[in-house]
This record gives structure tokens, sequence and C-alpha cells, in this order.
């Protein structure tokens, strides 16, 4: 990791205007990016807490691996950025950039993919806790659970202070994670388990695991395999995102390391972040005609109207998302592999594209597409239910979780996570006896309950 280091006399100076006082705070510099004030031990000195909704302004860590520069639409996977990685690698070449800061040499390679193959199988035990679901069960529900209750299988020997077992570990939820996806899409439709094949690649694995018939040979296209391979590739981290941190959050507190990636997965699921994807095939599918498209757009911009424009804008990036130049190549390339370049849904959604690009409302606040726009439409294009699009966000991601748990872990500086808040309930007030309080108003839940739950 790149040191970051205090310049000479490079320093941050706050004032409180109440009493003229002056507080001055190292600037730390990394390598790339703003600078950040060091306001460890600031409430101690000054008596004030830092407040910071949704740490929009505030550096929770230094790290390594990614890097995003959200004005410019950068996005660097350990310095090379994911342009390059996304066209000329393989998603295996990327975890292990991901995980230990450098790309492979051959040899170094082949054996890392022969490690991960050799960890693709889930313990029998644990197929029994597929059938603990209801068939209507959301795919992302199943994982969540059955990769939490991998910390049962390996908890104790898994000791997160011994370098060898954390990289063991990380092997094994990276292996693991597309055949428990996979089973998790065949437990809800019905369909028997397959077992992972160690002659195929980790995407093609994957592919093979959800769509085969046991009775019939199944190889993958090659097409959707390197178009699944780079979605991989293009979620495979994103830096300090809601599911990265709460993965970080769980792990500061020396958690079992598959009950902090079942956490990271449940944070993902939301519609907000790793559930965008779904959004955007469902807003798509709603709008249905292209000359609906202006009502859409109006709808967009109206406040008092709950319908929201997905897969327009991020969090981070105020210029195109860089993820996304690449999905819509990839969206071209497999439309026209399964002959559905006419696809009335892409169609819309270039449409879409095109309209909202040209309005001054949506360049005024830099509301490009981003990587979801594309990718929903790339996957249904490929034969997975919009239920499992998240699911394939959770396979590609975990790589970059667990890169962010082991560097935690491993860094001298990390604490358990413990914000501080503002609080803005009732001051201390003394208790007042039963007989003596006002009758029920409002504060009554019954209503809501009717006859009881299920």
């Amino acid at each position: 990791m790149a040191e970051n280091q205090t310049r000479t006399n490079d320093r941050f100076t706050l004032i409180d205007e109440r009493d003229g006082k002056r507080y001055q705070r190292p600037l730390l510099h990394g390598t790339l990016g703003p600078p950040a004030i060091d306001i460890r031990n600031f409430y101690g000195e000054a008596g004030v807490l830092t407040y910071d909704p949704g740490f929009t302004s505030t550096a929770s860590c230094k790290s390594a691996i990614t890097f995003i520069d959200g004005e410019e639409g950068v996005l660097l996977y350990r310095g090379y950025p994911i342009q390059e990685l996304a066209t000329q690698s393989d998603y295996m070449e990327v975890c292990y950039l991901l995980l230990y800061g450098e790309l492979p040499s051959p040899e170094e390679k082949a054996e890392f993919v022969n490690d991960i193959k050799r960890h693709t199988l889930i313990h029998d035990q644990l197929m029994h806790f597929f059938r603990g679901f209801t068939r209507a069960a959301h795919p992302m529900a199943i994982m969540v659970g059955v990769v939490g209750a991998l910390s049962a299988f390996y908890h104790e020997d898994t000791d997160i202070y011994d370098p060898e077992q954390r990289m063991l570990a990380a092997y094994r939820i990276i292996a693991k994670m597309p055949t428990i996806g996979a089973y998790a899409y065949r437990y809800t439709i019905g369909r028997p388990f397959v077992y992972p094949r160690n002659d195929f690649s980790y995407a093609e694995n994957l592919l093979y695991m959800t769509f085969s018939v046991p009775s019939e040979e199944y190889r993958p296209d090659p097409v959707l395999v390197r178009a699944l391979d780079r979605i991989l590739i293009l979620h495979a981290d994103h830096e300090q995102n809601a599911s990265t941190s709460t993965v970080r959050l769980a792990g500061s507190s020396g958690a079992n390391p598959f009950a902090c990636i079942s956490a990271g997965i449940a944070s993902l699921w939301g519609p907000a972040h790793g559930g965008a994807n779904e959004a955007v095939l469902k807003m798509l599918m709603e709008i249905g005609d292209k000359r609906r498209i202006p009502e859409y757009i109006a709808r967009a911009k109206d406040k008092n109207d709950p319908f929201r424009l997905m897969g327009f804008g991020h969090r981070v990036y105020k210029n195109y998302d860089p993820r996304a130049a690449i999905m819509r190549e990839t969206c071209y390339e497999v439309l026209e592999a399964l002959g559905h370049e006419d696809d009335p849904l892409l169609e819309l959604a270039m449409e879409l594209e095109k309209v909202a690009l040209q309005d001054e409302y949506f360049i005024e606040r830099k509301l490009y597409p981003n990587v979801d726009f594309y990718t929903g439409i790339v996957l249904r294009a490929m034969g997975f239910p919009t239920r499992m699009f998240t699911v394939l966000f959770a396979i590609g991601r975990t790589v970059g979780w667990v890169a962010h748990w082991k560097e935690m872990i491993s860094d001298p500086e990390s604490k358990i996570g413990r914000p501080r808040q503002l609080y803005v309930g009732a001051p201390q007030r003394p208790f007042v006896p039963m007989e003596k309080r006002p009758a029920p108003g409002h504060r009554t839940w019954s209503r809501f309950w009717g006859g009881g739950e299920k």
C-alpha cells in the first residue's frame, strides 16, 4: 500500500467562531484523489462531532484497492483502468489482482485458477438449507441465508489473524458463490442441482450450473461466456459503497468472514444499490413504447411524482459511468449473437438514453447512464430472470468484498466501527408511573396486525 504522507506545514485550520479557538489538523494525501482532514481525536480535543449523513464527505479508511474519480469518469482497480481490464483480461485474473495487488504471471494465474476450482463444491449438508426456503423465495434471500450458514461449516479453521487462513477463506468464498447463486435459482424453479465442472472457466461454470439440463449436453455460447465474464469484472469492486462498507463494518468486530459477506449481500439487495439493474428493466417494461418516453421524462422531472428514471445518475459519477460504455458495446454483441438485434427493449433504451442526454434537466444535473442501464438488458437476453440480476452482481462483487475485508483485518490502524450520532430525541426526563400516563392515542399498532402474522 502506498503510504499516506502529511506534508510539512500542510495543515487544515478549523476556527470555532464561538470563542475564536483554532484547531489545526493534518492533511493526509493519498496517491490519487483529494486530501483528507485527519479528525482522529478531534472530539476529545474540541468537544464537537462532525455531522455527515451518508458519509458523503468522510473517508472511513485507507485503501489501496480501487480508485474512482467521479468528475472525470475514472475507475481503477489497483491502478489499472477498468476499460483495459474488461477488454483485455478475464475475471479470474482480476480476482488475483484485487486479492494480491498485482497482475499474475502465467504460472501464478494457472495455480490460482486451479486452487479456486478445488473449492467450488459445497458441503452436502448445506444442500438441505435450500429446501428450508419456499419455492417463491427471492434468490437473494436464499443467498443471504446460505452464505451466512457457511460460517457454521468453516468456523474452527478460520483464524482471521492468520494470513494463510484469511486467504483460504477468500478462496472458498469466491469459489462457492457461483454454485450457491446457481442453486438458489434452480431451487426456485424446481430443477435439480448440477455439480460444477472444473474443466469450465468461472463464467462458463456459472452458466452451466444455472441453465444446463441433466439429460442434454450443454456448452455455453462463447459470446455469452465473455459477456458474463465482463459483467463480473465490471462489478468486482467499487470502492467504499454501501455493501463494501457493510462488510468492513461487520468485519471490524472480528466476525466470521462468511457472516461478513452475508451482511454485504443483504446490503447489496436494496433497490438503491445492487437491485438497480432489476429496477431499470422493470422501468423499461413499464414505459413499454418509445412514444411514451416524453411522458415518463416529464414524470421524472416532477418532484411530486414518485417515478424515477432508473439507470441514470450515480452517487459518485458526475460524468459518464466508464462501465456503462463497456456494457453498451457488450449489449450489442450479445443481442447480435442471439439474433435479437431488433430487441424492442434495447431500442427503447437507446431512445430513452438519446432523449435524456439532450434534455437540459439531465444535462444540468449530470444524470448520465450508469452500468445498470445496460446490464439488465444483457442479462435478460442471456436468459436470466430479473430476480437473478442482483445475485449475479453479488457473485461478481464477492472478490471486492473479500479484498476489502482482508485489507482491513491486516491494517494495524483498523478499529471496530463505531459512528457517533447527533441526538435529537427527548432530553432527560423523570419516569412516569403507569397510572399517571395519558390515554393512548396514535401510539397503538394493533390495527396493523389484524388476525396476526402467518
